[in-house]
């Protein structure tokens, strides 16, 4: 069996604003402290009475290095409260709430808030190794003659070819391909082919469209930016997608053979997720009615070329500690960072070779209903702020499960770098 169940009682998310090649109206810190304030705000104990807050972030500005501390502190968490940040790629945000289930387990703290935030529209621009040297020898220059000299030496292409810092962190530096490449490594390996890829993500922004008319999306808290201007919704989720638009986009990351493109890919986004996380004694002490229970969490490792897989590595053992199979789970949240690659992972536990070779069960583990799985859409219609979406998937899942009156679920994410993470949580009887 899985761990003493860790109880979420409560939780909210910013709306998911989509990248358009500027830095968006939001810091992360912005977002993480307006989603914390409007979550604790409604609690019936006070922010000070945390015992510590964990976030997960991959990319903080340079100003909000320690972005937990930083939060904590703009939400008036008070000096005595303890507050770190973590990174697990992109699954940061439940790595904060894993994070915070040993702590309470191991008796440290009672209650936490945890959760995720990225901004990655404020991803940095950054100079070439070849302009950074150029600096440091124009700082080391002391005459008029040995500055003249440097400035001779300098060429345009070198100011105006500055690195794409989302590129760079969107790369394995291990294998030395981009998180797309790897999705075109599973289209290959498994034989999905475009068509799938974009039906896939029409039906993604489907779901999504019809879950916001029908309300489901209530973990959403309004921002409200320096001018006053209010975003209420995420604004990536297309209502009118379909196979014809999708089918005129180009392969981005192989543009000759590729079958990857931005239709069938998440979007670049920014968004914050917080949950409260609660030990029993903590739901006794303030009377807090919980969301549900962790009941469950692993993390798996396999090849960073394959790591689209990482969640089939991930939910297996939880599968077979708790005894159940993939039919015994109620709802599930795969994140959607690529379309190939959730399709991946269900052609992964349809699959005698990949089942045996990979994971050293006796035969194919079986099919993963899509009825079940990303009922409201997913990363794909919603957008994949890389250090939110683990938060986000586990706070969606439970709202889920009790909208479909539904008991059980799994909410699993694909991390860069070839690790796979994933959570049991159960609402009860």
């Amino acid at each position: 069996m899985g761990f003493e169940p860790v109880y979420v009682v409560d939780g909210a998310r910013t709306p998911f604003l989509k990248g358009r090649n500027a830095p968006g109206p939001f810091t992360a810190g912005d977002l993480a402290v307006q989603a914390g304030r409007a979550l604790l705000i409604r609690q019936s104990f006070a922010p000070t009475d945390l015992d510590e807050v964990i976030l997960g972030c991959v990319s903080p500005s340079p100003d909000e290095v320690n972005i937990g501390r930083v939060v904590a502190l703009r939400l008036g968490c008070g000096h005595q409260v303890p507050a770190w940040t973590v990174m697990r790629n992109c699954a940061s945000g439940m790595q904060a709430l894993d994070s915070a289930i040993a702590n309470i387990q191991n008796g440290r703290s009672q209650l936490v808030l945890a959760g995720g935030v990225d901004a990655l529209s404020h991803a940095p621009l950054l100079y070439s190794e070849t302009m950074v040297r150029w600096f440091a020898e124009m700082m080391q220059a002391r005459t008029i003659g040995q500055k003249m000299a440097g400035f001779t030496r300098l060429r345009p292409a070198q100011l105006l070819s500055p690195v794409i810092g989302l590129l760079k962190g969107l790369t394995d530096p291990v294998i030395g391909l981009l998180m797309g490449q790897t999705a075109e490594n599973l289209a290959w390996r498994f034989g999905i082919t475009r068509e799938q890829m974009d039906q896939y993500s029409v039906r993604s922004h489907h779901r999504a469209a019809a879950a916001r008319v029908d309300g489901q999306f209530g973990e959403i808290v309004p921002l409200v930016d320096a001018k006053g201007t209010v975003y209420g919704a995420d604004d990536g989720v297309r209502p009118d997608s379909n196979l014809a638009a999708l089918a005129r986009l180009k392969p981005f990351f192989d543009r000759k053979h590729g079958r990857v493109t931005p239709g069938n890919s998440s979007q670049i986004t920014d968004g914050a997720a917080w949950l409260i996380l609660a030990s029993q004694a903590a739901v006794d002490q303030w009377r807090l009615t919980p969301l549900g229970r962790i009941t469950d969490s692993q993390w798996a490792g396999l090849d960073p070329a394959q790591m689209g897989l990482g969640p089939v590595h991930a939910v297996t053992p939880i599968l077979q500690r708790n005894r159940l199979g993939l039919a015994d789970i109620d709802l599930w949240e795969i994140n959607e960072a690529f379309a190939a690659q959730v399709l991946g992972c269900l052609a992964a536990w349809e699959s005698d070779d990949y089942c045996q070779a990979e994971l050293g069960l006796s035969g194919a583990a079986g099919s993963l209903s899509q009825e079940r799985l990303n009922v409201d859409g997913g990363a794909i219609a919603l957008g994949h702020p890389v250090g939110a979406s683990g938060a986000r998937i586990v706070l969606h899942l439970l709202n889920a499960l009790r909208a479909a009156e539904a008991r059980r679920g799994i909410a699993a994410i694909c991390v860069g770098g070839g690790q796979g993470g994933a959570m049991l949580v159960d609402i009860g009887a």
